[in-house]
C-alpha cells in the first residue's frame, strides 16, 4: 500500500524503564502511553535489568490496550479522517530492537513478533536512537509541531543528549546518517545521576540537580570542561565525574548544607554543560548544517537548552526540539515516527521470527 500521512502503526518501546505504546498516523502521534518504572527502581539508586524486565512483562498488554483506546478516543473526538483505530485497521507495527537493556528489549520484540504473526502485519524494527534523532519531526493530534511548517534543510546536525547516550550526529538525509562524536565512557544523563548519587540526593539525579542548581553559584566549584582541548567531536564525563568524587570527600561533612548542594549543584552542570557547548560550536564549524535538532531525556534540562540556544543563536542556526516534553525521554511515539519513515524507505523486517535483540545497535 501507498506510505503517506495516513499509515497508521502501533508502536513498543521496552529498552530501559519506560515501558511504552503509541499509535501514529504518518507522523501524527494519536496517543502516546507511557508506565515509568522510577518508582521501581529509586531504591536501588539506579534501573535494576532483572526488574525492569518484569515490570515490562506485567504492564505491556495493557499499555498496549490504552494505546489502541486511546487513540480511537482521539479519533472520534478530533473527527479525523482516519478508520477505526483497531488491530484489524493497524498497517505495521514497530518495535525497539536497539540500543538499550537487553532483558528489556526482548519483551517488545517478543510482543511485537506476536502481535505481528497473530494479525498478520508488517514488522518494522527501529532503532532508539534514530528515534531521538526525528523527535523533533513528530506532530500532534492537529498535525502542528516544530516541522509543519518548516521543511528540513539538510545536512542537519543533531545532538542527542540522554541517560545511556551523548551523540551528535549528523542527518544527510531521512535514513542516511553520519555519527561525528559520542561519548567514550558516562554519558551526560548518567553523570547527572552518579554526582547526584554521590551527594545523596536520590535517583533520578538529573532532575535534582537542576532544580538545586537554579539556586547556587556556578562558580563556587571549580570543576574541570571535559575534552576542553581534544580537537574530537567526542565526549567523555568521566573525568568530571572523578573530580566531583575528589572534591566532595575534601569538604567536611559540617560543610555540607544546603548552600554547600546549591553551589555544587551549579558547579558540575555548568561545566557538563560547557563541555556540550565546545563539543556542539567545533560540529558546527566542522560539519556546517543547516538547522540544529535536539533529542533525548537530558533536554529537559531548561539551562542545558538555554546553553544550547545560545551556541547555535552565534551562528545564526535554528534549534528544533519535539512539541512536548513526553517525547524527550524515552517512548514509543518517537519509535512510530521514525518506524514512519523506514517504512516510505521499505525497511521492513524480512523475517519476523528471526528479529532480535541488539543492545549495542548504533545508527
Amino acid at each position: 500500500m501507498k506510505i503517506n500521512g495516513n499509515y497508521l502503526i502501533l508502536s513498543i518501546e521496552t529498552s530501559c524503564d519506560e515501558t511504552s505504546a503509541a499509535i501514529t498516523a504518518g507522523r501524527r502521534i494519536l496517543s502516546n502511553i507511557i508506565f515509568s518504572q522510577i518508582e521501581i527502581h529509586q531504591p536501588w539508586g539506579g534501573v535494576v535489568p532483572n526488574l525492569a524486565r518484569e515490570a515490562h512483562q506485567d504492564r505491556i498488554e495493557e499499555v498496549k490496550n490504552k494505546a489502541i483506546s486511546q487513540a480511537e478516543t482521539n479519533r472520534k473526538r478530533f473527527r479525523l479522517d482516519l478508520p477505526e483505530i483497531n488491530m484489524d485497521n493497524i498497517d505495521a507495527i514497530a518495535v525497539t530492537q536497539g540500543p538499550g537493556l537487553a532483558i528489556a528489549l526482548e519483551v517488545g520484540i517478543a510482543k511485537a513478533r506476536q502481535l505481528a504473526k497473530k494479525f498478520n502485519k508488517p514488522l518494522i524494527a527501529a532503532n532508539h536512537m534514530e528515534a531521538h534523532l526525528l523527535s523533533s519531526f513528530a506532530l500532534n493530534i492537529n498535525a502542528t509541531g516544530p516541522f509543519s511548517e518548516t521543511d528540513p534543510k539538510f545536512p542537519i546536525l543533531g545532538l542527542l543528549i540522554s541517560g545511556g547516550h551523548t551523540q551528535l550526529v549528523l542527518m544527510k538525509k531521512f535514513g542516511s546518517y553520519q555519527m561525528v562524536g559520542q561519548t567514550l565512557d558516562d554519558a551526560a544523563g548518567e553523570a547527572f545521576d552518579k554526582v547526584a548519587k554521590m551527594l545523596n540526593l536520590g535517583y533520578p539525579g538529573g532532575p535534582i540537580i537542576e532544580e538545586l542548581a537554579r539556586q547556587g553559584n556556578p562558580r563556587k566549584y571549580d570543576l574541570p570542561i571535559p575534552m576542553a582541548r581534544h580537537k574530537s567531536l567526542n565526549f567523555s564525563f568521566s573525568g568530571l565525574k572523578t573530580a566531583c568524587l575528589y572534591q566532595i570527600r575534601e569538604i567536611p561533612e559540617e560543610q555540607k548544607d544546603k548552600q554547600f548542594l546549591y553551589d555544587f549543584s551549579a558547579s558540575f552542570q555548568k561545566a557538563l554543560i560547557k563541555s556540550i557547548q565546545i563539543k556542539l560550536r567545533k560540529a558546527i564549524d566542522q560539519t556546517q548544517p543547516n538547522q540544529i535538532v535536539l533529542g533525548g531525556g537530558v533536554i529537559n534540562n531548561l539551562e542545558v537548552r538555554r546553553q544550547i540556544r545560545k551556541t547555535a543563536k552565534n551562528h545564526k542556526l535554528p534549534v528544533f526540539i519535539p512539541y512536548t516534553d513526553k517525547l524527550f525521554s524515552d517512548n514509543a511515539g518517537m519509535i512510530g515516527v521514525a518506524a514512519f519513515y523506514s517504512a516510505k524507505q521499505d525497511r521492513f523486517v524480512k523475517e519476523i521470527d528471526n528479529l532480535d535483540r541488539k543492545p549495542n545497535l548504533s545508527l
